[in-house]
């Protein structure tokens, strides 16, 4: 028994009533349905078109520095003693036969690793305690040299520092070498002490140096630290050295080469960049009209952008880029994609149509095979 084109055009036409109420898939909201989100329709996010002035008030980055506790202390003697070195001692005595120090006949006497007590002091034979923390050691040699002058004729005194646990700092995290070293000559700057750790084991650009000292904390760029000297600072025992991988990210979704959640790999990063880190815009199905960054913006940078000053609390925002303006690149370039941010892209509107015509050519297909024609 044959089905009449009347009963054909019935069955098709269910199936595309069923399309229509089921919805096509796509990747995320389309422009029109983004906008009317904002809150000029009723919604509650400001959909702010990206310009010069826009990018200007939003470009703000992580600040990082040290404090002038930190930049005003300056580089400590290379020899200076700390409580915990070790010592060694070499005591010259000018008589033969009955020496103050060593045996008789021996003129020459040692006292090898003599340790810094916690109050930075030593005991030597005979000229007993002696402050030597805070002092160099042709300081404490003029001192030791001085208590045994009254009891050996003109001693001849030398000390040397040997590098203990007192003047040592921690080197820990992401360094390629960690542990416990000492601040001797070439390493008592923050930039030397690093590269007698070996450098860093990640990417220049997402380290991040942390300093401990005395319970405060400053940080640094490693970049920063290697460009601009007056950022290295002098070191001091005990200082706690870190080094940080930047935990920054941007999420990117919709017409995109992939989505993901994407670490940043610079200090700053563009959103023409972070389009082009996720492999750029779906050739096929993206709309260069349509990049949106989502961001919950603090109020004051909100105020500024919006040119109010009325707004409290964090605000959401989408800011719009359209690629295809004569400045449309520059302003992707420009405008600084943040930590947390929603990279998104819409697909073009002849996208769905294609997805339409596809799927109504399939329920024509399926309509046909059900009625057997």
């Amino acid at each position: 028994m044959s089905v009449s084109n009347g009963a054909k055009l019935v069955v098709l036409s269910l199936l595309c009533a069923g399309i229509a109420g089921c919805g096509l898939p796509r990747s995320g909201p389309n422009k029109s349905e983004i906008f009317k989100g904002s809150v000029l329709k009723q919604g509650d996010a400001f959909i702010v078109q990206v310009n010069s002035r826009v990018t200007q008030a939003t470009s703000v980055m992580p600040s990082y520095g040290f404090s002038n506790s930190f930049m005003n202390a300056g580089v400590i003697g290379s020899d200076m003693i700390a409580a915990g070195d070790k010592l060694s001692l070499t005591v010259y005595e000018n008589v033969k036969d009955d020496p103050l120090l060593g045996n008789s006949g021996q003129r020459l006497s040692q006292l090898n690793e003599l340790e810094v007590d916690g109050q930075g002091s030593i005991f030597i034979p005979y000229a007993g305690r002696i402050k030597a923390a805070g002092k160099s050691p042709e300081q404490l040699r003029n001192e030791i040299a001085a208590k045994l002058d009254s009891q050996t004729p003109d001693p001849q005194v030398i000390v040397q520092r040997v590098a203990g646990d007192g003047s040592t700092v921690t080197v820990a995290g992401e360094a390629a070498s960690q542990g416990i070293f000492a601040i001797e000559r070439p390493t008592r700057t923050l930039s030397a002490m690093l590269a007698r750790a070996g450098g860093v084991k990640i990417e220049p650009g997402q380290a991040i140096i942390r300093v401990t000292r005395n319970g405060q904390t400053g940080k640094v760029w490693l970049q920063d630290l290697y460009q601009n000297p007056a950022l290295d600072i002098a070191l001091r025992p005990g200082d706690q050295i870190v080094v940080e991988k930047d935990s920054r990210s941007f999420t990117a979704l919709g017409a995109t080469g992939s989505q993901s959640r994407v670490p940043f790999d610079t200090q700053t990063l563009s959103a023409i960049e972070a389009i082009a880190i996720v492999g750029g815009l779906s050739t096929n199905i993206a709309d260069p009209t349509g990049v949106f960054v989502f961001r919950n913006e603090p109020s004051e940078i909100a105020n500024a952008v919006l040119g109010r000053n009325d707004l409290v609390g964090a605000q959401r925002m989408v800011y719009v880029l359209d690629l295809t303006q004569p400045t449309g690149m520059f302003e992707a370039r420009d405008f600084l994609v943040r930590d947390g941010d929603t990279v998104y892209v819409t697909e073009a509107p002849y996208v769905q149509w294609q997805k339409s015509i596809g799927a109504i050519t399939g329920t024509a297909g399926a309509a046909t095979a059900l009625t057997g024609q």
